[in-house]
């Protein structure tokens, strides 16, 4: 794939001045690279083994406040180093900047050098571990929904987010003229991407004004979620380059469909896909149904890993595309669980519940544990659901706030004994802080509804 590299790659190109500058990222807790920016010629002689950084980094929110409450990172504990090992396997070159490449890391006690456990890519690593255990490799794909706008990032922060102006003036959904509007940026970051080794699919407009969607080919569970963390950050980059803004924010008006991120699932044995059973007659396994059982008797329990804001819970309407049952369906739009590719090899399971701002690697570890448990328990799999599941006073209910989900967060028996209760209680803690500071603030639409009238 063009745009991967090798150590020894990397270290000719620094020799011969292609690379100046190498991004060492981790991954924090909202699915954001954070790290530095070395002089390339440091990174090649030392750092490639590891650097260092604060600990507070997986214990902040959005704004990079540090709220107390965390066993991992306090100013009672007064907020540490760990390390980041860089993973070598994920050294890629970075088109859109000049003379960069950029490698993640994973993130290591500063004693120990153990992985710590509440790290977004550590916490993937284990389920993967424990799936391969049983013999089998999860496969995945992410679809990244966004919305563009005609105005910078700095602009529209200057103003207040107000007046927020999609980059086109109607719904777009697969629509080839508006799109070759949009040229000046889907193309850099089709090209870009696929320079950098993320074997990008397609672009094309979404189901609302300016609004995008990027596909990526289906990779092993961990490289799914570098591609699809690496992707976005290209995205808002490369947007920005170009004078405009890209937002993941899955609900940024009350008017307009919101942003999703589906999440496509399959296993494999040795190189075979082992969800088809061409017996069947939908292409289904028993180990599929017991995979799919597990995804969905347990939705509500890891919600949080799929929705992580007070905003993401916005989207959760009706008639929307966005679901509101945890419910499965043959190729069903309206369903929370979709069987796709029914009858061919290609079967596999898709998540439609995920908004535009989860973190992959979190909502993919949480799926994985939720079908490691209906296959060791071998969980049936209920009938698939028809018709509109909107509609369906069976089907059981998305939670549909934060407060909620934090609540089946805290109490899910089954992610405490596969993530470990100090996962689970770290963002617990985080789903908590995320609704104090919604309940300090005073919205617009509190003055709007009672300045005068109260």
């Amino acid at each position: 794939m063009p745009g991967t590299l090798s150590f020894d790659a990397l270290k000719s190109q620094v020799a011969d001045g292609t690379v100046d500058t190498v991004l060492a990222c981790l991954v924090d807790m909202q699915g954001r690279l954070m790290g530095k920016r070395f002089h390339a010629a440091n990174f090649a002689e030392t750092s490639y083994d590891e650097t260092h950084c604060c600990n507070y980094l997986l214990a902040t929110d959005l704004e990079m406040a540090t709220p107390d409450g965390y066993a991992a990172a306090s100013w009672q504990g007064g907020y540490g180093d760990y390390v980041m090992k860089p993973d070598l396997d994920t050294l890629r070159s970075v088109p859109w900047l000049d003379g960069t490449a950029m490698v993640l890391c994973d993130i290591l006690d500063h004693h120990t050098h153990q992985p710590i456990p509440h790290a977004p890519r550590a916490v993937l690593k284990k389920q993967i571990a424990r799936l391969e255990a049983l013999g089998f490799t999860a496969m995945m794909a992410t679809e990244l929904e966004f919305f563009l706008f005609e105005q910078s990032f700095d602009a529209l922060r200057k103003s207040g987010y107000r007046d927020l102006a999609p980059i086109s003036g109607y719904n777009e959904d697969y629509h080839i003229l508006q799109t070759t509007k949009e040229e000046a940026i889907m193309r850099p970051v089709r090209n870009h991407l696929y320079a950098a080794g993320i074997p990008v699919e397609n672009t094309k407009g979404e189901a609302e004004a300016g609004q995008e969607e990027l596909n990526i080919r289906y990779a092993g569970a961990l490289d799914c979620a570098d591609h699809h963390t690496i992707a976005k950050h290209a995205i808002k980059e490369i947007a920005w380059q170009q004078g405009h803004a890209a937002s993941f924010l899955p609900k940024w008006a009350a008017n307009r469909v919101g942003s999703s991120s589906h999440v496509h699932q399959s296993l494999w044995k040795n190189g075979t896909p082992v969800f088809f059973d061409g017996a069947d007659a939908l292409g289904m396994s028993d180990l599929m149904r017991h995979y799919m059982a597990g995804l969905i008797a347990y939705a509500p329990e890891y919600t949080y890993f799929l929705a992580p804001y007070v905003n993401s819970y916005k989207r959760f309407l009706k008639g929307t595309f966005a679901p509101t049952k945890t419910a499965w369906s043959v190729d069903n739009r309206t369903a929370g669980f979709r069987l796709c590719g029914a009858g061919t090899k290609g079967v596999r399971a898709e998540c439609r519940i995920g908004g535009s701002d989860l973190n992959p690697y979190l909502a993919q570890a949480a799926m994985l544990a939720a079908g490691i448990k209906g296959i060791e328990d071998r969980m049936p799999l209920p009938p698939a659901t028809t018709g509109d599941i909107y509609e369906d006073a069976e089907a059981a209910e998305v939670p549909r706030t934060l407060r909620a989900a934090t609540e089946t967060l805290r109490g899910s028996a089954f992610l405490r004994q596969a993530m470990g209760d100090g996962v689970i209680d770290h963002y617990t803690r985080a789903a908590e802080w995320e609704q104090e500071e919604f309940d300090r603030a005073v919205t617009d639409w509190e003055i709007a509804r009672g300045f005068e009238r109260a």
